[in-house]
C-alpha cells in the first residue's frame, strides 16, 4: 500500500501540486482560481486527443444504431450470432465500442489527485515536502477566487453551476437516431434520458461539501469538453 501511495505521489499528486504552485506564483495578481483554471485547461489540452477519439467513436456508434436494431430483429432467438454480427459490423465500420471508456480511467486518477490536492490544503510543510527543488516556495497561499469566495471552502453556487453544464453537455450529445421502422432503440433511449437527469445532480451532490477548487476544475472541464464536443460533431457533420 505504502509502494502504490508513494507511486500515485510521484506520477500525479506532486507534479499537479507543482504545476499549481508554478501557475500561482507567475500569473498577475497571483490568483488562485485562475492558477486552477489553467492548470485545468493543460490537463484538458494533454487529453484531447483521447477526447477526440472518445467522441467520434460515440458518435460513430450513434449514427450505426439503425444497423445494430437491425441486426437484433434479424437474429433475435440466436444471441450468439446477434453478437457475432455487431462485432462484425463495428469492425467492418473500423469502431471500438469501448474507446469511450479509456478517457474516463485516465481522467478517474487525476480526479483523485486533485482531490487530495484541494483536500489537504495548502499548508506550509505540505508544500514544502512536496515541491521541486528549483521551484521557489510561495509561502502563505491565498485560495480565494478573483476576491469573490474561498476555494478552500465549499460553495454552493459553484456546486449548482457545475450541475447546470452537466445538463448542458448531456443534451448536447448525440442522441440515438429512429431505424428505417421509425423505432427507436429502446434500451440507449432509455439510458441516455435516465443519465441526462442523474448526472447532474450527481455532480451538485459529490460538490455540495467539497472545496470549491474542486468545483472550478469541474466547471472549467465541463466548458471545456462542450467546447470540444462542438468541434469534433461539426466537423464530422461537415465531412459527411
Amino acid at each position: 500500500m505504502n509502494i502504490f501511495s508513494s507511486v500515485f505521489n510521484t506520477i500525479l499528486y506532486q507534479p499537479l501540486l507543482n504545476i499549481l504552485v508554478l501557475f500561482y506564483q507567475y500569473i498577475p495578481g497571483k490568483d488562485f482560481g485562475v492558477a486552477v483554471i489553467l492548470l485545468t485547461v493543460l490537463i484538458k489540452l494533454l487529453l484531447y486527443p483521447l477526447g477526440s477519439q472518445a467522441l467520434r467513436a460515440q458518435k460513430n456508434l450513434a449514427t450505426l444504431q439503425p444497423k445494430i436494431k437491425e441486426i437484433e430483429e434479424k437474429y433475435k432467438n440466436e444471441k450468439e450470432k446477434q453478437v457475432q454480427a455487431t462485432l462484425e459490423l463495428y469492425k467492418k465500420e473500423k469502431i471500438n465500442p469501448f474507446s469511450g471508456c479509456l478517457p474516463v480511467l485516465i481522467q478517474l486518477p487525476i480526479l483523485i489527485a486533485l482531490y487530495q490536492l484541494f483536500w489537504r490544503g495548502f499548508k506550509t510543510e505540505e508544500i514544502t515536502s512536496n515541491l521541486y527543488g528549483f521551484l521557489l516556495h510561495p509561502g502563505v497561499i491565498n485560495t480565494s477566487f478573483l476576491g469573490l469566495f474561498d476555494l478552500a471552502q465549499p460553495n454552493v453556487y459553484l456546486a449548482v453551476i457545475a450541475g447546470i453544464l452537466q445538463f448542458i453537455q448531456s443534451k448536447t450529445m448525440p442522441a440515438s437516431p429512429k431505424t428505417a421502422t421509425g423505432a427507436k432503440n429502446q434500451f440507449g433511449d432509455m439510458m441516455q434520458k435516465q443519465m441526462l437527469y442523474f448526472l447532474p445532480f450527481f455532480t451538485v451532490l459529490i460538490l455540495w461539501n467539497l472545496p470549491s477548487a474542486l468545483g472550478l476544475y469541474w466547471v472549467t472541464t465541463i466548458v471545456f469538453s462542450i467546447i470540444q464536443q462542438y468541434l469534433i460533431f461539426r466537423k464530422k457533420e461537415k465531412t459527411v
